[in-house]
Parts: structure tokens; sequence; C-alpha cells
């Protein structure tokens, strides 16, 4: 599945330096339709443990977690490229990456376009989304306010 098969099939939003922004509603569809699709969860350790992770079993997938910046030093993952390319050789693989609120894995479907990968797409709000009124996250926008499945560990 190229990328342009993912625009001309889904609602996918222009983005500079990788192939868009999609809502998480749509990323679950991407997931659930085409078997190829990934999900890349770039939060750090902390983030997967003690806010949760995507629930994507009952799209026959898990999400894979490989950190764009480590914690707690929150450097960039000098090996997050090698690591994921060394995991997916095909690179018309749909990519769909995730963090808490959308600036980490757009950062990170830059870097992978960069490095020769066709369909990367950022999944827009992330996984907890923006800041409410109150200052909390997971309630306006985002994996989490959307509905889909996650779980906490």
């Amino acid at each position: 599945m190229s990328n342009n098969k993912i625009a001309g099939t889904y609602e996918v939003s222009p983005a500079a330096g990788y192939a868009g922004d999609v809502a998480p509603s749509i990323a679950w569809k991407i997931l659930n339709e085409s078997k190829d699709a990934v999900l890349i969860d770039v939060r750090t350790r902390a983030e997967w443990n003690y806010v949760g992770l995507p629930e994507l079993a009952s799209a026959g997938k898990k999400p894979a977690l490989l950190e764009w910046q480590v914690f707690p030093s929150m450097q960039v993952n000098p090996e997050f490229v090698s690591t994921l390319g060394g995991a997916i050789a095909d690179k018309d693989t749909p990519l769909l990456f995730l963090c808490r609120s959308g600036v980490r894995s757009a950062a990170a479907a830059r870097a992978m376009t960069a490095a020769g990968y066709s369909t990367c797409l950022n999944v827009s709000d992330g996984f907890e989304g923006p800041m409410d009124a109150q200052g909390k996250r997971g309630s306006e926008a985002g994996w989490k306010a959307s509905g889909l499945p996650w779980r906490q560990s």
C-alpha cells in the first residue's frame, strides 16, 4: 500500500516533511483495514507504563514501542531510525506515529521519511491530546478522548 493509496482512501491532512497527519479515528481505521500498517508509539517507557497504551488486539496487532526521546534525559534517541529500519524493511509499509500530543510523533515521521519510508503518518493530537481548561490531558482530543481502545498496566 503506497502513500497515494492512503491519501486517496483516507482523510490525510498535508504536512511538511512526511506523508501527513491523520485523526486518531482514521489511524484506527487504517490499522484495521491495512494488514501491514504499523502503529509506532514513540512516547517514553514511563508514559507507556503509567499513562497507558493503545490496545490493538481487535485489529490483530500490537503497537511497536520505540522511544523518540529517551527517558529521563529526553535526548533524541540516536538509534531510533536504525532500530525501526531494522524492524521494518519494507519502506512502503504504512507507519503511523503516536506520542502524547503529536509533536514527537511528527518529528519521528519526518525522520523516517528522510530515511526513505514513503508512508509516514502522524496521529494528530496523539494519545492524550492537548490540555483542557483545567490543565489536564485526555479529554479534549487524541486517542483516549476519541474512545479508541487502550489499557493501563
